[in-house]
């Protein structure tokens, strides 16, 4: 038991050790890697998967994922600049937030109502959302409005806004998730959503609830992603989900359900896309870029696999000896 406790510690450190590893490997290799503004740079990078790593952290703690949320950040970013632009910027932030929500709900209705498994209903509205966001966009580049570019641009305090957007989608996450009943809800439908239901916990309206939220975290995503390029091509957030779902794993939320929190998933966002500065700052061959993404993806799927079989080895074992 001491040897699979010490293996679950250490499974537990894995993203926090791959992480020390990548930045000596790197500060090693780069003289201006290791620098306040590179690392301010590496979080502004990584805020928009680290929101919606935040949403997809909602959706695995039931056991769900969401493989939509990349045409959902494309479908937004043509609406902003096809048919937002020029509005007052609370305008714009509001109908993104709705849009977000409406695409979530739509997600969620699909599953909690006609019992079709997130993986097969989220495939489905990849292709139907990113094929309509091709049909509005003409598969051409939609440009943004000034504010939004100058906002993308702008900082606060010497702080970029797109970590400060990041910063209080966090906090409002961390208290929705560990300081409210609703969280503890969450948690108990991804642990086991039968003993759940037996509990009186609405099961359907938590994982209802949770496909909305991540549907807003990746609007809010695209809204800052394409701030920051200030367009968003055919391409733009095409496989996304991919990063986010590593993200929240990495920063170990489990695929498994039940397990996870919103500081970690920033974490493995962080870890992703430090990653990919250093390959930047290296010059390395743009063809290895997909390739150390598989790898971490791999990683991230292989660790928790491990961690929630050990997991739960030492609960049964816990629950013999009581």
């Amino acid at each position: 038991m001491n040897n699979h406790r010490l293996l679950l510690a250490i499974l537990n450190a894995a993203p926090l050790i791959l992480f020390g590893l990548i930045v000596v490997t790197l500060s090693l290799l780069s003289d201006s890697f290791l620098s306040v503004a590179n690392f301010r740079n590496i979080v502004n990078q990584a805020a928009p998967v680290a929101v919606m790593a935040i949403g997809m952290t909602f959706v695995l703690l039931v056991k769900g994922v969401d493989l939509s949320i990349g045409s959902v950040m494309y479908l937004v970013a043509v609406l902003m600049g096809l048919y937002l632009s020029g509005l007052p910027l609370v305008v714009v932030i509001a109908a993104v937030l709705l849009i977000g929500l409406v695409f979530g709900a739509v997600n969620a209705t699909f599953i909690t109502r006609f019992d079709i498994a997130p993986f097969i209903v989220t495939l489905a509205t990849l292709f139907i959302i990113r094929g309509l966001a091709l049909f509005l966009s003409g598969t051409r580049m939609v440009f943004q409005s000034d504010t939004i570019q100058t906002m993308g641009r702008s900082a606060l305090f010497g702080v970029p806004y797109a970590i400060w957007i990041l910063a209080i989608i966090a906090a409002i996450g961390w208290v929705v998730l560990s300081q409210t009943p609703y969280g503890r809800q969450i948690y108990a439908v991804g642990a086991d959503p039968h003993a759940a239901e037996k509990a009186g916990i609405p099961v359907r309206r938590i994982v209802f609830s949770v496909f909305c939220i991540c549907g807003v975290c990746a609007a809010i995503g695209a809204f800052i992603s394409v701030s920051q390029i200030g367009a968003a091509s055919a391409t733009f957030g095409y496989q996304k989900e991919f990063p986010v779902i590593a993200a929240a794993v990495l920063g170990g939320t489990s695929l498994f359900g039940g397990r996870g929190g919103v500081f970690g998933s920033i974490f493995g966002a962080v870890l992703v896309q430090t990653t990919e500065n250093g390959l930047v700052m290296l010059n390395a061959d743009p063809y290895l870029y997909p390739l150390v993404a598989a790898l971490i993806i791999f990683l991230a799927a292989w660790v928790d696999g491990r961690r929630t079989a050990i997991t739960e080895r030492l609960e049964r074992r816990k629950i013999r000896v009581e």
